[in-house]
């Protein structure tokens, strides 16, 4: 890599990042994941999350027979997708709104129409938690919504969060398949969640739950709750546990998720003759800290010699101080790579999240370059305040740093690349 810069490099890592989008994408995954053949009546197609309108559209389109379905996905991240047979609806994410309760309603009702002689299909990719949305009974949306939000801001990481979820709610869980009049029922998932566990991706509305009353207790005990009284009452009803293993029909897939985006990604940076060191696709904790750490390996790494690229994928959190601050686990996380790397020489970073939204702000994510702190000392910005106020985005728009791609229609949590090059 002779003459290697850092706009190389930057350019490197935003094909890096495309690559590994287009190997988790519904239309590469999907198709040969579906049934080949119909079932003796219809095929109902339920789908749920970021990756929805994409994921509904493939499946409209390779299946044979009579089919019909409903669809929800976020805001804006339909694209400019349109399908015949399956209703497309959108909903609010992180915090569920009323959009969200019809649509939960209104899959229950479809799912409860299925006879012996259907199938029901579900399509389920990250963010399906809040999309659809039915309180258990005695509980509003209003207040569940007030929980999630209280949860979200204390730094309850995402499968503590489901864990309540599923037990304030009267679909997720399993409660959709078990609504169910079919036996035949397929669920095809887009994982975001670390370890891919079918039962914790959009809170498993098809998947029997080995979560307990006892355990969503435990995550009210430990950060506490608005509407307290009615949340314990809800919690400690024997009526409200889930369907358990070995309880539900039905058979899922994981067709994709964030080792299939790094495998994608490492081979393409072995292409060009990078040497890889791959932290795996279940990186979790403090987004800050987890920069800080990253940025003591890739330090290491350099010492050595040569050119390294370190991989990660998985999860961080953010614990907001700052209710009207701006930015999201990416920012954070590269805010304290950049903090911890002190301005090192031959060494760039991107961090994105793969649905192209990275928190509360309208980019996937950004990059840090040698440059990243000098360049925000001449502006008068200061990383270490932005990090205390959650303000990382407006440190890095600033610097014209984001990275905005707009919604990717997919979804497998984190990419994080660390390219050292000099």
């Amino acid at each position: 890599m002779a003459n290697y810069d850092q706009n190389d490099s930057l350019a490197f890592l935003k094909a890096l990042y495309d690559n590994a989008i287009n190997a988790v994408q519904a239309a590469r995954t999907l198709p040969p994941a579906l049934p080949a053949s119909p079932p003796a009546g219809r095929t109902l197609i339920l789908a749920f999350g970021k990756a929805a309108a994409a994921m509904a559209k493939v499946a409209e389109t390779t299946l044979c027979g009579p089919l019909g379905g409903l669809a929800v996905t976020r805001y804006g991240h339909g694209g400019t997708i349109k399908t015949d047979a399956i209703e497309i609806n959108y909903a609010s994410h992180p915090v569920p709104d009323e959009a969200s309760q019809n649509a939960a309603r209104r899959m229950l009702d479809r799912a409860h129409a299925c006879t012996e002689k259907d199938r029901l299909i579900a399509l389920v990719s990250g963010g399906g938690s809040s999309l659809l949305a039915l309180p258990a009974p005695g509980l509003t949306l209003v207040q569940k919504q007030d929980v999630v939000r209280h949860l979200l801001h204390s730094g309850a990481d995402i499968a503590q969060i489901n864990c309540v979820r599923k037990h304030l709610s009267a679909i997720k869980g399993g409660r959709l398949a078990a609504a169910s009049g079919s036996q035949d029922i397929h669920t095809f998932i887009i994982s975001d969640v670390p370890g891919d566990d079918p039962a914790a991706i959009a809170s498993g509305p098809t998947i029997a739950d080995p979560t307990t009353l006892n355990e969503a207790r435990a995550v009210i005990a430990r950060f506490g709750t608005p509407h307290e009284g009615t949340i314990q009452a809800i919690l400690h009803d024997p009526a409200n546990e889930t369907p358990k293993p070995g309880t539900l029909p039905g058979q899922y897939s994981i067709i994709a998720c964030a080792k299939d985006a790094l495998d994608h990604a490492e081979r393409f940076a072995m292409s060009k003759g990078w040497q890889i060191h791959n932290l795996g696709d279940r990186v979790e904790g403090e987004a800050r800290n987890v920069g800080a750490a990253h940025a003591k390996i890739a330090l290491k790494l350099q010492a050595r010699g040569g050119e390294w690229l370190i991989l990660s994928g998985g999860e961080t959190t953010v614990t907001i101080s700052n209710k009207n601050g701006c930015g999201g686990p990416n920012l954070e996380y590269l805010g304290g790579l950049a903090l911890a790397l002190k301005g090192a020489p031959g060494i760039t970073a991107l961090a994105c999240d793969t649905d192209g939204i990275d928190g509360s702000g309208d980019n996937a994510g950004a990059i840090i370059t040698p440059t990243t702190l000098a360049r925000a000392s001449v502006k008068d910005l200061n990383i270490m305040s932005a990090l205390e106020n959650n303000e990382t985005y407006r440190f890095f728009a600033a610097l014209d740093d984001l990275i905005i791609t707009g919604p990717s229609l997919t979804n497998v949590n984190d990419f994080r690349a660390i390219a050292i090059w000099a």
